[in-house]
Formats: structure tokens, sequence, C-alpha cells
């Protein structure tokens, strides 16, 4: 037994051990309980079938991600059925032939192997893809020739994000790029001290990394100030006149170079790198100015920020010092969140978020009143790509029921069309309909719930319902095609998605109203959607279920352990379950700013709030619990779900069952098989209906 003391509060920890998982004693419990998670899961009676039907469906995961335009070229991940990891494929143009440039499971052996990220070049002759194994997330850069495929550079390793940026010579070929790293550190640093003072650098195709020149790092220059947490990003204007410095100071959302938070953001020109320590950078935005995304010009930078405006307006900024002047608004605060902004010719495109439901404008540069563009499908925009100088857009969309496709938009008409490069799925969801409903939170406040499942269900209380939510980091839960859930509704099931205080559904106020000391609130939230699906009949308690997935660990761990009497069975994936220890991991340091720091008496407060561990009481008839963990996992250390585990295991007296489900060849899911994700499922919804419909704990 471990005991902290912080501002007087004592804190026990028995199973601090498990958070060294490299000790004998760790491994020997981690793999003792995989073994015993697999015997109990490979036994459940729906397992087989369900694995036997989810093969013959189509994945989860887009067949088509990643799209990027550079020069007269498209690029994008491409996952067809029959592949377990997905390949990078280009077109010469948007009606041109695909053909396959890179396959990664080739690379590096009998490795597991995945595209993180890739950047082409400007002028399309080149592509840097980020390859990791094992979903390490921590990557090594191959460039690609883009006319032959071959690789001509691999040397690059341990590149984190894809925060990289293409640079011409004076010849205008592009040879050279610069890229994020965390500096190697010797063996024995701790794990809270791995990733400080990272930097970025500036690398020349065929060079040694050895002799790559570091271009941006802590009291390198005095114009750019940086803390030992703070990450130094790097992105470049359109012709390489400008370069922007983006000063990440905590956590990136999954879309990294695209959802933003807390950061500083400079500008120079691209001729201050001959002499990176005396580059002249001004800064044009603050933390205080809450930029969440941004598009960068020749001439202008555009910035989506929420300074004043909880729902976010564009500003622009010019980029000649000779210029500047105070930031002008383009696109004023509406009912609307605006998300994202990006360049198409002379138009700028801003993303919106309607309640929940995406949104796309048009905006002329030139000046004059934003315009709508109809979208065929009233769900999400998961991903959209322009080339800055030409008039054309590519958006993939989906909605609950409506599967994802690929979209060209003529920017000056508005006329969207699919480009069918997906094909219709092999499966009919017409069966299956989704409902949007206002769920009143105890303090009075709406919670936006939605609710799919198949047409015609009888609402007497008796479907099993899977209930998830996240709320944390601003991020919102976006109508997404699940075709893998089709059994869960074919059995009855209910899949609800409760969009608590936390996320970003309904912009700045709504992140603030769920962070910190106000986490209750996010946790409280998702017990008010559960009760709301019970007394309107959905579902009842024997039948309810929760998913966490990541910082959803805190807001369902938290529903978990202060009403273990609503769920049959809960479900952690990769969760958060230890908020008061997170800093001290790898991953932790640079989450503080949003989940606060046993450092400070309202930190610790807040963190008090999160952590489900420290809040299990012995005694207690849990529900049945399935965590999960990934033995690569760089964002939550897999101690976090094992440390949950040994704890609900020693307190519960319900008889039913905890389990750990540890993948030795995963991460965070980033870069997992399809083979990967589809045995996961298997194993959560075999579970889940085996708690869900059994009617007595001694059937579990």
């Amino acid at each position: 037994m471990v005991s902290d003391t912080y501002f007087g509060v004592t804190v026990d920890d028995p199973y601090r051990w498990l958070e060294d998982v490299g000790t004998e004693e760790a491994r020997a419990w981690l793999d003792a309980q995989a073994r015993y998670s697999r015997s109990i899961l490979d036994a459940l009676p729906h397992r087989a079938p369900l694995r036997a039907e989810i093969a013959k469906l189509p994945s989860g995961t887009p067949p088509l991600s990643q799209i990027r335009v550079a020069g007269q070229a498209v690029f994008y991940l491409r996952q067809d059925a029959r592949s377990d990891v997905a390949a990078l494929v280009v077109r010469a143009a948007t009606d041109g032939a695909e053909r396959v440039l890179l396959d990664p499971a080739g690379i590096h052996g009998a490795a597991q192997s995945t595209i993180d990220w890739y950047v082409p070049s400007p002028d399309a002759r080149s592509v840097a893809c980020g390859i990791s194994q094992g979903g390490a997330e921590r990557s090594t850069v191959h460039v690609i020739d883009v006319d032959s495929g071959n690789i001509v550079d691999a040397t690059v390793a341990g590149v984190a994000f894809s925060f990289l940026s293409w640079l011409a010579d004076d010849d205008r070929e592009f040879r050279s790029f610069v890229y994020h790293r965390y500096r190697d550190v010797p063996d024995g640093t701790p794990p809270n001290e791995a990733r400080l003072n990272s930097h970025s650098l500036l690398h020349r195709i065929g060079d040694e990394p050895r002799q790559d020149v570091v271009v941006l790092a802590r009291e390198l220059n005095p114009h750019l100030p940086l803390s030992e947490r703070d990450r130094p990003f790097m992105a470049m204007s359109p012709r390489g006149g400008w370069m922007l410095a983006l000063v990440s100071h905590s956590a990136l959302g999954l879309r990294t170079t695209e959802f933003l938070t807390d950061c500083t953001l400079y500008v120079a020109p691209c001729a201050g790198l001959a002499d990176p320590a005396s580059c002249h950078w001004r800064r044009v935005a603050q933390v205080e100015d809450d930029v969440v995304a941004y598009a960068l010009s020749e001439e202008t930078l555009y910035l989506v920020t929420g300074r004043g405006v909880p729902r976010y307006q564009v500003m622009a900024v010019a980029l000649a010092e000779a210029e500047a002047q105070r930031p002008r608004v383009l696109v004023p605060e509406s009912e609307r969140v605006v998300e994202a902004v990006t360049l198409a010719g002379e138009h700028l495109l801003v993303r919106d978020l309607d309640r929940g439901i995406a949104r796309l404008r048009r905006v002329p540069l030139v000046g004059g009143e934003a315009e709508e563009v109809a979208l065929p499908v009233e769900g999400s925009i998961w991903e959209w790509a322009a080339h800055p100088e030409r008039a054309e857009l590519l958006l993939r969309l989906s909605s609950w029921t409506v599967a994802p496709r690929v979209y060209h938009c003529d920017v000056r008409s508005g006329d969207v069309t699919d480009t069918g490069w997906i094909p219709a799925p092999c499966l009919d969801l017409a069966s299956v309909e989704a409902h949007e409903v206002e769920v009143p939170a105890r303090d009075g406040t709406s919670i936006p719930l939605s609710i799919i499942h198949r047409k015609g269900l009888r609402l007497d209380g008796d479907n099993p319902t899977l209930l998830t939510g996240y709320g944390s980091y601003g991020y919102p839960l976006r109508p997404s095609f699940e075709p893998e859930l089709l059994p869960w509704y074919e059995r009855g099931g209910v899949f609800a998605v409760a969009h608590v205080r936390g996320g970003g559904e309904l912009g700045r106020e709504w992140h603030e109203a769920g962070r910190g000391l106000r986490k209750e609130t996010t946790i409280t939230d998702f017990i008010d959607c559960a009760e709301y699906l019970i007394a309107h009949a959905y579902t009842r308690p024997e039948r309810l279920a929760g998913e966490g997935i990541s910082a959803g660990g805190i807001t369902v761990g938290g529903a978990l352990v202060r009403r273990p009497d609503l769920w049959a069975a809960v479900v952690l994936r990769v969760a958060q379950t230890n908020a008061l220890r997170a800093e001290f991991g790898a991953n932790g340091p640079i989450n503080v700013p949003e989940f606060g720091s046993v450092t400070t008496e309202e930190g610790l407060q807040g963190l008090l709030i999160m952590d489900c561990y420290h809040r299990i009481q012995d005694g207690t008839p849990y529900p049945a619990v399935l965590l999960t963990g990934g033995m690569n996992d760089p964002r939550v250390d897999v101690w976090q779900p094992a440390k949950m585990a040994a704890r609900l295991q020693q307190a519960t007296t319900s008889g039913r069952p905890v389990l750990l489900s540890i993948d030795e060849q995963a991460g965070h899911g980033i870069g997992s098989t399809r083979n990967q994700r589809d045995e996961e499922l298997a194993d959560k919804l075999a579970f889940l209906l085996d708690h869900l419909v059994a009617a007595t704990p001694s059937q579990a």
C-alpha cells in the first residue's frame, strides 16, 4: 500500500506497483489477467456467431480516409474488405485512375505496420509517410517518390504528430521538410519527463537524421519563448513565403492538425530558417484567443477563435509586418459552432456544427456575406481537402444511418456530387432509425442525446441498451456510421450517445461547463441521460450498459462508481481511470491544462472528482465490467485500466466478472488492424449480450 498526502488529503493507493509494468511481478499479473479474460470471453455463447457476422460486415473504419490534395493529384488511404490495414493510394486527378503507392503491411518484416499519417509535397512528386508498429504512434518517416512508388528516404524515426511541412529549394524542388520530434532521453528517465523539451527540425532527403537542424526549441530564439512542456509545431504557407509556429501548451485532439487547444501562434518569413536562433517571430495569437483551427494563405492567416464568443468566429490576420493591423472579423459568431476553415481558390470555406449536424459555408475572399452550401447528408463532415488555388473541395460525409461517401464540391457553384470512390455498402440500414432528443439535466440544462435503434422498436423497458459519452477537450461526438452495430440492432439493441458537457457540441462554454472543478457535471449529465432512457421505457437497469473510451473513462467510470445500481454492465476501453496519477505518466504533463495537477489545491479537488479508481468502495455490488488496454498505448498508460480492474475485483460483491483484456500489439486503437478491431468488437458485444440479457448474476 502506498499513501500520498496532498494539501492535507491522504489517498491510499493499493495497486501503485502496477504502474511499473516492466517489473516481473506486474508483467506476470497482466499476463494472468489476459489469459483469464480470454478464457471467459471465448466461452461466451454469443461470441462465435457474432465474430462470424462481424467478418461479413463492412468495417467501422471508413474504407477511404485521410484525403489530401497536392498539385493536380489526390491522395488518400484505402482499406478494402480484404485488407487488414490501409494502403496509401494516389489519383493523378479527381477523375484519374487509382494507383497504390504504399502498402505498409510489407514494411519491417513481420511487425504490425500501419500508416499513421502522411503529407504529400505541394508539387505531388513526393510523399512523407509516417509509419509505426503495434499502434505505438511513434512514426518513422518514409519518403516515397510518387512516379516510381519507391521509398527514397526512410531514416527519420520517432516522429510525433503529423505537423510536417515541405520546403522548396532554390530550384523549386521539394527536397526538405520540417517535422516535430520528442528528444531521445537516457534509460531511467521518469515517464513524465520523457516528452519534455520537444523540438522541430529541418531534414533534407538523403541526409542522416543526426545532421538535421533544430529550428524550433526551448531557449533557441528569444522571440519565441517555450516552456519545457510546450510542443512547437510548424506549417508553411502554400508558396513558401511564410511560416507559422504553432506552440501547443496542452493535449491535442486526434485530428491533430485541425483540432487545437491552448495554443500560441507566431509568424515569420521562411527566410528566417537560415538562422533559426535570430529569426524574428511575431506573435499573432495567444492562449486567451482560444484558437481551435486555422488556414494559411500567402498573405493572410485565418483563425477560428473563441475569444469573447463562445461559439467561435473567423478572424483574418495580415502576415506582412508592414501591413500588420488589428485582426478583422471575417465570419462573425452565430448560433452555430464554427469548427474549421480551409482555402479553395477565391473562397474561404467554413465548417460549422449546428447542434451536432455539420454545415458548410463559403465566403468570398474579396468580400461578401457567407453563403450556405447545401450538403446531401444530414450528418457529419469527417474530413475535407482542398487546394488553396483551385475552386474545388473533397468531403467525406456520413451519418448514424448513412454510410460514408466522398463528394466533390464545385466551390463557385456550390454543386456537390458523389465521386463514386466508395462503393455502396453491402448491407441495408433502412431498418435502423436515429432520433435526437433533449434530456433535462438535474440543473435544468438540456443535454443532447442521440438514440439509434431498429425501426418499430417496442418501448417496453426491456431493450438491451448501450450508452456512450466522452466529455473532454471540447471534442464533440458526431453522427457516425457504425455498421458493426448491426448485429446489436438486429437483436433489439439500442445505441445512445450522450453529448455531455465538457465536450464541444455547443461550443466553448459547453466545454468549460465540464472542465476542472465542474467535471462532476459531465458525470451527472451522463447519469441523467441514462435515467432518461429508463424513464422513457427504452430500457431498465438490468438491460443498461455504459461505455467510455479514453477520456470517456472519466465520464463513464465516474457514473459506474457513483451509481453502480444503474448498470448491468460497463465497458471501459483504453480508459483514463486514475486521474490523480495521470500526470506522472509520459502523456501526463501535456494534459495538465485540461485536467489539472495535484500540485495545486484546486487541481487536486478536480482530479478527485475525475478519479473513479479512488472512488471504488469495498463491499459494493458492482456490475459486470470489461476493461481493455494496449501495451503500446502512448496516450493512456496500460496501468490505468489495470489498476481499475484490480481494485474492482477486490471490492465487488455482485458475483459478476471484472475482466481486463490486454493487447500486446496495440496502442490506443490508432493503428489497429481490422482483425484487432473485429476481435475487440466481438468481445464487447458478446460480453454485453451475456450480461444485459442474463436473468441472474449466476448466469453471467
